[in-house]
């Protein structure tokens, strides 16, 4: 299944190629980085494994930030330098492995929903727990 997306004004565009959405996992994070970066009260990424990203033959090539994130640990973003739209993240422990697919920059975001939510313990309190998914105070829990 392939799944495509593109930035804002659409210069960074890309592939997801993946056997089936059980290899997908979209989450919310509830942590300060994230709403910091996001611009919003949660960030909202889709797990993939790295094999499955790319970028496509007409895109243009995403500007990298890397950034210590608050923790002690290198955190690599890549986004469109053209109207700023963040594509994605990934941190130094899942370089090798895995992408953190900006959810919304799907050409159908809908298509890999929610499967459960991080750092519940900084959820706004006017936002309600997402039914039917797993929850996680921190990511260790």
């Amino acid at each position: 299944m392939v799944y495509k997306g593109a930035c804002y004004c659409k210069a960074v565009k890309y592939e997801i190629d993946i056997s089936s959405p059980d290899e997908a996992r979209t989450s919310l994070c509830h942590c300060k980085n994230c709403k910091r970066f996001f611009g919003t009260a949660f960030g909202l990424t889709t797990k993939i494994p790295v094999k499955a990203f790319s970028y496509t033959s007409e895109s243009a090539k995403p500007t990298v930030h890397e950034a210590d994130n608050g923790s002690g640990s290198l955190l690599h973003r890549e986004f469109c330098s053209k109207c700023g739209s963040g594509i994605l993240e990934y941190g130094a422990a899942a370089a090798n492995d895995f992408r953190y697919v900006m959810t919304g920059t799907l050409d159908d975001p809908g298509a890999l929903p929610p499967k459960g939510e991080f750092y519940c313990i900084n959820r706004e309190k006017w936002m309600p727990e997402v039914p039917g998914i797993f929850h996680k105070d921190r990511i260790k829990d």
